[in-house]
């Protein structure tokens, strides 16, 4: 492990015990779960501690496992310009539990939970303005978790008699297709083929 970034793990185990679920270090980056009550404390220890100075937030994103009772993370990617270091931060919740919105560390983090809340949604507490911002006023459901289905549940399209956008439920002309991914150039033979033979 990186000594800087081992050294920032055990200050932040000390100055929060039981905040930090579990910890791991892979491709250089050390990635922390933690315990969600304790997120605002954890990101404002790594952007003020003097051996940390996380002080950017790169991005937030969300993961979906279904098949898990907490079946989302929230991933937060932190960045030491001065230290030229990376962290990821990692914390599970479900679709009923919120977590406390970040914005009060990190300003930035605004339009980061504003998507993780219209794609997953995931809910924060204390966002000071959580809706959607990708999908159209009146969009039902949430299209990055995995039960959304690929077709969706209507289609847009502008309709230039009417002057207007129209919504319709989703008509598909043709069904799913099955396609044979095999080359041309295996399998049947070709017009010429018989003289390649000899």
């Amino acid at each position: 492990m990186d000594d800087q970034l081992g050294t920032v793990a055990t200050k932040l185990t000390g100055a929060a015990p039981g905040a930090v679920l579990e910890s791991a270090f892979a491709f250089g980056e050390l990635t922390l779960t933690i315990d969600p009550a304790r997120i605002i404390e954890t990101l404002r220890f790594l952007r003020d501690d003097p051996s940390a100075e996380f002080v950017s937030i790169i991005d937030i994103s969300g993961v979906d496992y279904p098949e898990q009772g907490k079946r989302f993370d929230v991933v937060y990617h932190l960045l030491s310009p001065k230290r030229n270091r990376r962290i990821r931060l990692k914390v599970a919740t479900d679709e009923e539990t919120p977590i406390a919105s970040a914005t009060a560390v990190y300003p930035g983090a605004e339009w980061f939970e504003r998507e993780i809340y219209d794609l997953f949604g995931v809910l924060f507490d204390g966002h000071p303005d959580l809706r959607r911002i990708l999908t159209d006023y009146g969009f039902e459901g949430h299209p990055l978790r995995k039960d959304f289905p690929m077709t969706g549940f209507v289609e847009m399209r502008y309709d230039d008699a009417e002057k207007r956008v129209r919504y319709e439920p989703v008509r598909l002309n043709q069904e799913f297709r099955q396609f044979d991914f095999l080359s041309p150039w295996e399998g049947a033979p070709l017009p010429g083929d018989e003289k390649a033979k000899g």
